[in-house]
């Protein structure tokens, strides 16, 4: 039986706000020192920035980057980080067991964000300090010469104000691990206070509470329920977090089905926000922020590392084909639910459970999930389309009961569709067609799979293409606007369409 989707070419269901396809740089492990900045490496800039590291964010087109945690921001005094680095304290950072040498910091930040073609999503520490220190790092950011924070960022270097909009209030407060935990009343209070304060500063900046941890969390859920009662009218958006790994579960395709745990997670909160909005008959509508998710073997690759270390390798995760389609399944769950995701972040970036890989002093490569990210990030732009999928088999799986072998998202941008294929099948190629409804004819301009003969190949410094994208011919529409592809076991397809011309 062959799978069918039908896609609405003109009935949109929501524009996608570009920033869900965000990232996450922490002070943590490699991220920051040999990740983003090396001085000395042979493709440094002037500023010590590792430029094959930049042309590679270039290419995942990232739009915005949430810094400097993470959990590191719950005991960070931002003054460490700016000012002469000779001056500069060295610290030990007690959330990863490391000593921080604050040479990268929040000028250094802003200026790689320019190197890079993003924009700063920025964190507060409500975790050891408070309310003051978030007001004064909103004014060293933002505000202009002539007052107390804007002269002495001016006499850093910087006379232009950064004029960073986005801001997160904390981070993962309820966690038994953070620095400083809070229940959700102490939270919510704090949390609440803060964003009046900093709309009495500037009211357009936007604003982001944290919501539980995950949805293992003892308290999700009633957390988010009690955090928005305190601060729903001052705040933006709600984040949560999650992070999946093959070796929770027990076979292969269980795994591949886990990104319904995401799905499910953004409804759970999106029932506790709405609550709060009826209770308490607010007007606008809560939005969420994503800033942390992705594919993570806690178990296997940990914080552990030689005490007190500098920059030392920490969650360095090798990441294989069958965890890329895990990320794009996530990247599908968070496309469906785009209308009310403002903004996400793949933690993280840069050497640490993340997309880009470097070697200290060597070159930087693609990681397998760095490809349906860059995919996404590059061609999931517009507006999301509406679909039907339907006859799509079903594998039963003992973690999530019946989960289809076929997924598929359709966005359209200007004249282009792009539509999105996941197939978790692992036995037998899938019979998929797919139909676009009207009368407009249209073609396939780009068809791109991603696939590999084992789940378990990886890409690493001398296999940097052992799992990379490969063109497909296009294959053609036929009078009744309906396409027949055949879908390898286990792939991940992007097809991007444009209308027929005439002559």
């Amino acid at each position: 039986m062959s799978t069918r989707l039908r896609i609405f070419p003109d009935l949109v269901q929501n524009p996608i706000d570009p920033r869900l396809y965000g990232s996450f740089i922490e002070h943590l492990g490699r991220a920051v020192y040999t990740g983003l900045y090396e001085p000395g490496h042979p493709t440094a800039d002037p500023q010590g920035f590792r430029r094959d590291v930049i042309d590679l964010v270039r290419e995942l087109n990232v739009p915005i980057v949430r810094y400097p945690g993470g959990n590191f921001v719950s005991a960070y005094d931002w003054e460490d980080g700016v000012g002469p680095r000779a001056q500069r304290p060295r610290r030990l950072d007690y959330a990863w067991g490391v000593t921080e040498t604050n040479q990268f910091g929040t000028n250094e930040f802003m200026d790689w964000c320019k190197a890079a073609n993003t924009a700063p999503m920025m964190a507060f520490n409500l975790g050891t300090r408070g309310l003051d220190d978030a007001r004064r790092l909103v004014e060293y950011c933002n505000a202009p010469a002539g007052t107390k924070f804007g002269d002495l960022r001016k006499a850093h270097g910087y006379a232009a104000p950064h004029a960073v909009r986005t801001w997160c209030l904390g981070n993962e407060m309820d966690g038994p691990w953070q620095t400083g935990r809070k229940t959700a009343d102490e939270y919510g209070r704090l949390a609440n206070e803060t964003a009046n304060a900093l709309r009495q500063f500037d009211p357009t900046l936007e604003l982001i509470a944290c919501g539980s941890s995950g949805p293992a969390m003892p308290a999700f859920a009633e957390w988010e329920r009690v955090v928005l009662e305190h601060c729903y009218g001052q705040v933006d958006a709600l984040s949560i977090h999650l992070y999946v790994c093959e070796a929770g579960y027990k076979s292969l395709a269980d795994y591949l089905a886990c990104p319904v745990v995401m799905e499910n997670q953004m409804r759970d909160v999106l029932a506790a926000c709405d609550f709060v909005k009826a209770k308490h008959r607010h007007k606008k509508t809560m939005m969420l922020s994503f800033d942390e998710w992705n594919v993570w073997d806690m178990a296997r690759f940990g914080a552990k590392c030689e005490r007190w270390a500098e920059a030392p390798p920490q969650l360095e995760q090798l990441y294989t084909f069958a965890d890329a389609l895990v990320v794009g399944g996530l990247l599908l769950a968070l496309l469906r639910q785009s209308g009310r995701v403002r903004y996400a972040c793949l933690a993280q970036l840069v050497n640490v459970i993340a997309p880009i890989m470097t070697a200290p002093g060597g070159g930087a490569w693609r990681q397998t999930i760095f490809h349906p990210f860059a995919q996404a990030s590059r061609h999931g732009r517009g507006a999301l389309l509406f679909t039907y999928l339907s006859g799509a088999p079903c594998t039963d799986t003992p973690a999530h009961g019946p989960s289809p072998d076929l997924e598929a998202v359709a966005t359209r941008d200007g004249d282009h569709i792009t539509i999105f294929i996941l197939h978790r099948g692992q036995t037998a190629p899938a019979d998929f067609t797919l139909g676009i409804e009207g009368a407009a004819r249209w073609r396939v301009f780009e068809h791109q799979v991603l696939a590999a003969p084992d789940p378990r190949t990886t890409n690493g410094p001398g296999q940097t293409d052992g799992v990379a994208p490969r063109s497909m011919p296009t294959a053609r529409f036929s009078a009744g606007n309906s396409l027949a592809l055949a879908l390898p076991p286990l792939s991940w397809h992007v097809l991007r369409l444009t209308p027929e011309t005439t002559t």
